[in-house]
């Protein structure tokens, strides 16, 4: 087991720990939490045993053999799958020492060593390796070509999936892992949560999305005032915990305070008086040993919305026959051809409409938002954008285009030039950027905070449409929160790209998946996706989204050859599962189809009402008429629409029960 003995440790002159005691058994999958710069990262070096702590101790049994992933990836010539093999480091050195006496010229000489060495080579599952590091980076979104390919030739945050990948090939008995869900997309990241599971060693977890550790561990350890305090169970199991926790030390508090205000009291009238002065003193020590209790409070919350957009236009945005792609320039800059990633898109953004975008790594779902965002003209087709369309647009390098030698203020400043500072300053400190921070150079600021800003930016411009890219990269949990709860009540249209399930399913309502070079529905919600995921991409490898299972057809001539009581029960269930697996996603449609149905509904009701109102037929509202009468055509069409499609899908469940 690992255990924690009053460990204290100061970083500069910050205490991140005091006198902290910890307990882990052999085995526990623990999520490692706690507010930006508690001390998370810290105390996984001192583990590794690359800081000390200034008072205490920490064990683990000396033979246990550790694997996390390096934060630094030399740019090596080494072929991708190689350098992950190199994980094992051991194995390495037996593979070297093997070669070393096999060119020997005396390698009959060490016949008993070869053989030892073949031995431990088997033991170490050698003959396997190269197989066991494919799957593995099959399932981190490499393809068979690009494990050929040097590691040199990576952006950074594949290179970080190869250190992943070397960490999870190395035999361990306690796994550090430190974000490892920040450079993967959501397919990699399902791979990842199964391959965890199934991890038989002790696993420590940094990791801000609340899904992945809820699938993944049985201990929550939480870095909070300097403390280490275990919570059995996944985070949403500490979420009640501490939420009840934090109810009963408010009650206490508040009980305390009274008894110190009653001794207060009698101290205060009664220390003067002879009579009285025993009591009073006696009053005033039991005051002086009262263990004063500090309000045991939640991080302060954060949080913010979006501001109602200016406009609403309905379409907002149309792409015909779109194939959405990138330039091929020749070398003057001018366009010579281009490489269309997706193709034949015919797509349009209604107002309120809320999906999410899925899709395996290098689909071309990042290609699709930046075709639709004007960041990339189609490659074919055509796109024609709503009047007063506003697009607020958020992806990575949005954080890369800041000005690192100015302050949030002057950000916001430049896109706001005519309103008051004051006023500035105020928007900025609603997004936790106060008193001196807001006038900084964010050169110094966290990633988190980075994108924090450029939230604020996208806000502030009051958009129609939200389109957002990997939104949650470097945001802790508490801000992921807020982000969460702006969204859910943002106003207008919004497209999400995002690995965070949570995020996914608190604020989209319908999910478009993008697969084989093509733009399509996918009726099923995220449990519906991860079972796709493992039946194609990460189980069988292949590319193409699951056909319903065709009906048997019974033979009109052949006789029914007899069957055991056994096997026909096992055929009847059998039946029952390809029924349930084809109603499933006809009923998770229809679900859809009365949701929208009833804001539809609800939105033509209120039409209505304001149609009924005489003064809607003054000259001077000839305007908002013209609108409500359109509005109102649209939302009939578009009832009439959708209810035809919930009757034939009605029909379709019918027959399937019959």
């Amino acid at each position: 087991m690992i255990r924690f003995q009053n460990v204290s440790l100061m970083r500069g002159t910050k205490p991140l720990l005091e006198d902290a005691d910890l307990t882990l058994n052999p085995g526990d999958k623990i999520g490692l939490i706690g507010a930006n710069g508690a001390g998370k990262s810290s105390l996984f070096a001192m583990l590794r045993n690359e800081l000390h702590p200034d008072q205490g101790a920490i064990d683990f049994p000396a033979k246990w053999r550790m694997a996390y992933v390096a934060q630094e990836t030399p740019a090596l010539d080494r072929p991708a799958l190689e350098y992950a093999i190199d994980g094992d480091a051991n194995l390495r050195k037996l593979q070297a020492e093997l070669d070393e006496l096999e060119a020997h010229p005396d390698a009959n000489d060490h016949g008993m060593r070869l053989g030892e060495l073949h031995s431990l080579l088997a033991d170490a599952d050698a003959y396997t390796v190269q197989s066991r590091a494919e799957q593995l980076l099959l399932g981190l979104g490499f393809s068979l070509d690009q494990m050929k390919q040097p590691v040199a030739s990576f952006s950074g945050g594949w290179r970080m999936r190869l250190n992943l990948a070397q960490a999870l090939m190395c035999p361990s008995d306690l796994l550090l892992l430190d974000e490892p869900t920040n450079h993967l997309d959501l397919d990699a990241i399902i791979w990842l949560e199964d391959w965890l599971k199934r991890y038989p060693g002790t696993l420590i977890i940094i990791s801000h999305d609340r899904d992945f550790l809820d699938e993944i561990v049985n201990v929550i350890v939480h870095i909070d005032q300097r403390s280490l305090t275990r919570y059995s169970g996944n985070y949403s199991s500490f979420e009640r915990q501490r939420a009840a926790s934090l109810v009963l030390a408010a009650a206490a508090f508040e009980k305390q305070q009274r008894q110190r205000a009653h001794l207060q009291s009698f101290v205060d009238r009664f220390k003067a008086k002879a009579t009285k002065a025993r009591q009073a003193q006696s009053r005033m020590k039991a005051l002086a040993k009262m263990e004063e209790l500090a309000p045991l409070r939640a991080a302060a919350e954060f949080s913010f919305e979006f501001r109602e957009p200016l406009s609403a236009p309905n379409p907002l945005l149309v792409l015909e026959d779109v194939d959405a792609g990138y330039p091929i320039l020749d070398g003057h800059g001018d366009k010579v051809g281009g490489k269309a990633i997706v193709k034949r898109v015919n797509f349009s953004l209604q107002i309120g409409q809320r999906i999410g975008l899925l899709g395996v790594n290098g689909a071309g779902k990042s290609t699709l938002i930046k075709t639709v965002a004007g960041e990339l003209m189609p490659l074919e087709g055509k796109a024609t954008l709503g009047k007063g369309l506003s697009i607020g647009y958020f992806a990575q390098h949005q954080v890369e285009m800041l000005r690192h030698d100015e302050s949030p203020l002057w950000h916001l400043g430049r896109i706001a030039p005519n309103v008051r500072e004051q006023e500035l300053r105020n928007f900025l400190g609603s997004f936790n950027f106060p008193g001196d921070m807001v006038t900084s150079k964010i050169a110094p600021f966290s990633g988190g905070e980075k994108a924090r800003l450029a939230l604020a930016l996208i806000v502030w411009q009051r958009p129609n449409l939200l389109l957002l890219d990997e939104p949650t990269n470097h945001l802790d949990l508490e801000t992921r929160e807020a982000l969460t709860m702006a969204l859910a009540q943002f106003e207008g249209t919004l497209v999400l790209v995002s690995h965070d399930r949570h995020l996914l399913r608190a604020t989209t309502d319908q999910f478009i998946i993008v697969a084989d070079g093509k733009l399509q529905p996918f009726d099923g919600d995220l449990d519906d996706y991860k079972e796709w995921l493992f039946q194609t991409k990460l189980g069988k490898g292949t590319d193409t989204l699951p056909a319903p299972t065709p009906a048997k057809e019974a033979s009109a001539t052949a006789p029914a050859a007899p069957v055991d009581r056994k096997e026909q029960k096992r055929l009847e269930a059998e039946e029952r599962q390809r029924l349930a697996a084809l109603r499933k996603p006809l009923e998770n449609r229809v679900k859809r189809l009365e949701e929208q149905m009833a804001k539809l509904n609800a939105k033509k009701a209120e039409i209505d009402v304001q149609l009924l109102e005489p003064g809607i037929y003054e000259a001077e509202n000839k305007e908002k008429l013209k609108t409500l009468v359109a509005d109102q055509a649209f939302a009939s069409r578009d009832l009439e629409q959708l209810e035809s499609e919930w009757l034939e899908l009605q029909e379709q469940l019918e027959g399937l029960a019959a």
